[in-house]
């Protein structure tokens, strides 16, 4: 379970991006994968894209539909903070 902290932190994000929930299109997938039968009977899966930018996300990283969501959107905001103030991501500085 996210903590609350966390989903403030997530929504003070949000409003320092300037990104609206309309601009966000939210699909819910079936899982594939390892995580047993639940897993491939509901769909917890999120897919998260960002209309203006296009930039699109996808996360299964818990068996929960509400931590993926999260997740999702933590991702997507990232991107997107890294092409606002063109700093290198989290990814892209342990590369080099």
């Amino acid at each position: 379970m996210i903590s609350q902290d966390k989903r403030k932190k997530l929504a003070e994000w949000m409003l320092t991006l300037q990104v609206n929930e309309s601009d966000l299109v939210e699909k819910f997938i079936i899982g594939s994968g390892k995580g047993g039968q639940n897993l491939h009977k509901t769909a917890s899966t999120v897919y998260l894209k960002h209309m203006p930018s296009g930039i699109e996300v996808k996360c299964q990283d818990t068996r929960f539909r509400e931590d993926n969501r999260y997740f999702a959107r933590q991702r997507l905001f990232e991107k997107l903070h890294v092409i606002v103030s063109h700093e290198k991501s989290k990814t892209q500085r342990a590369i080099e």
